[in-house]
């Protein structure tokens, strides 16, 4: 292979990685799927050193990392009495938040899963501090099984460059 090709795929690789991990906490960004075809990408190239193994291995890992993502945040809102609208609202307010800075990225799924909690329980109060707190945990759950596994992609692509 060309070296002009082989750098062009490094550059590919590296653009998907970093946006697999904007993805980690970006909704619409699907975060882990992203990195691994960054790594599919290294692969390609001279300049990195990366075996049929680790690929297969780390599709594996993309594909439980990015169900485990859609399941925990249901799993937990459930655990804490929650309903379908504190896990919609910890979106909304995910996507809301993060307009806002670090702070409402962090926070803005909590407030979204308490708005939606309490709409649907109509105002009243019977356990929406407990739904809104289950949903923004399984969102950082999710989002924080995203990262690890979107560093370590990063860590292998890294590594496997410089060997």
């Amino acid at each position: 292979m060309s070296a002009g090709i082989s750098v062009i795929l490094c550059i590919v690789a590296g653009v998907l990685l970093l946006v697999g991990f904007l993805g980690t906490f970006v909704p619409v960004l699907p975060g882990a799927p992203l990195a691994w075809a960054g790594l599919l990408a290294a692969y390609f190239s001279d300049y990195t050193d990366i075996s049929i193994l680790c690929l297969i291995i780390t599709a594996v890992i993309a594909v439980f990392v990015s169900i485990a993502d859609n399941i925990f945040p249901v799993a937990m809102t459930k655990k804490f009495g929650g309903s379908k609208y504190a896990t919609t609202g910890a979106t909304i307010g995910l996507i809301i938040g993060f307009f806002t800075g670090p702070w409402g990225i962090i926070l803005g799924p909590f407030f979204g899963a308490l708005v939606g909690e309490w709409i649907n329980k109509e105002g009243r109060e019977g356990g929406v501090f407990k739904a809104a707190f289950g949903a923004f945990l399984g969102f950082l759950l999710g989002t924080g099984l995203k990262m690890i596994t979107v560093l370590a992609f990063i860590w292998v692509f890294v590594i496997s460059f410089f060997r």
